[in-house]
């Protein structure tokens, strides 16, 4: 099934529904899988309640995981395709959704250079700030790896929106950075 006997035992127990084994390969991923629900939700509640959702549906399908790729990215995969169900069920839009940021001004450039210098926790805290389509967008493509064809698909949106939410995304990223360094400087 995998590459190491341990989780093919595992997973073999998953299979046949053995509670301990179900824990073991829940605690084996949760706390990565949390910081990825994590990212798409608002609160840690509306996380813990995305990260539980995808862990029935990786047990449920167990049985259709197929060893030629990563259980990881499987399970990543159903972590981040929750997610988007969540948002699109409206789970995720709450009165504290971040307000709408006005049009960027196409003077507006990212510096590439500053923004390489901030730490993660800090790109995170910036990308909260966004209006959740173009939030959504950009993780999916900068930081989980799809592709725009990939986005559309998963949005149910066109391929140009993906590509123009990601813009305004950016460009939006480079004002709010823009304004938290304003205001560090005064």
């Amino acid at each position: 099934m995998s590459a190491t006997p341990d989780l093919d035992i595992l997973l073999a127990r998953c299979l046949r529904r053995e509670p301990a084994a179900q824990r073991a390969l829940y605690l084996r991923y949760a706390g990565r899988m949390l910081g990825i629900a994590r990212r798409y939700a608002y609160t840690v509640p509306e996380a813990e309640d995305i990260l539980q959702d995808a862990f029935v549906k990786v047990f449920t399908h167990l049985g259709e995981y197929r060893a030629g790729g990563s259980l990881e990215g499987w399970i990543r995969r159903i972590v981040v395709t929750t997610a988007i169900s969540h948002w699109r069920n409206g789970r995720l839009r709450h009165a504290n959704e971040a307000p709408p940021l006005e049009e960027v001004p196409r003077s507006i450039v990212i510096d590439a250079v500053a923004l390489e210098g901030l730490k993660v926790t800090e790109v995170l805290k910036l990308i909260e700030r966004l209006p959740h389509g173009c939030r959504v967008v950009l993780l999916l493509y900068a930081v989980d790896g799809y592709s725009h064809g990939e986005i559309s698909e998963l949005l149910g949106i066109q391929e140009s929106t993906s590509k123009a939410q990601l813009s305004k995304a950016r460009k939006q990223l480079a004002l709010l950075y823009k304004r938290q360094n304003d205001f560090i400087r005064l």
